[in-house]
């Protein structure tokens, strides 16, 4: 998957790009936690139920997964409710992100709600692609 992403980049911008992701350190409390998290199986289990509503929802469309969505599509499936709109209103205002990012941050706001099995989008999910957006931004600069 990394090569095809690599193959999608022109040369010269390869060039300009260093191409290393920092790992934050984990900290100690968390590897001591004796506590067990979610087992293999069972998030295999909610990987291939949110595959399954995605390919269900966008088949019609001829697509197969949230990350193809088009705007047309985005704007049927990843309607946000007031909270949400807040929060992206916010991310965008406040971290400057572009049009490509609030796209970006809905697809996988819509990904976060279908690994839990939610129909609609929650502000807990949107919360969460943003993190995960400024964590991925910062790692690339």
């Amino acid at each position: 998957m990394i090569q095809r992403y690599l193959a999608r980049i022109s040369g010269p911008l390869l060039d300009r790009i260093d191409l290393h992701i920092q790992v934050p350190a984990v900290r100690y409390k968390e590897l001591a936690q004796e506590e067990a998290g979610e087992d293999s199986a069972a998030i295999r289990g909610r990987i291939l139920a949110a595959r399954e509503e995605q390919f269900r929802r966008l088949a019609p469309f001829g697509l197969y997964c949230n990350a193809q969505m088009t705007p047309r599509t985005l704007r049927r499936f990843c309607k946000l409710d007031a909270e949400s709109e807040k929060q992206m209103e916010n991310a965008i205002t406040k971290l400057g992100l572009s049009a490509r990012a609030y796209d970006r941050i809905l697809k996988v706001s819509r990904t976060i709600a279908d690994l839990e099995g939610s129909e609609k989008i929650q502000a807990r999910h949107v919360s969460e692609a943003i993190q995960y957006r400024t964590l991925d931004r910062a790692y690339w600069q």
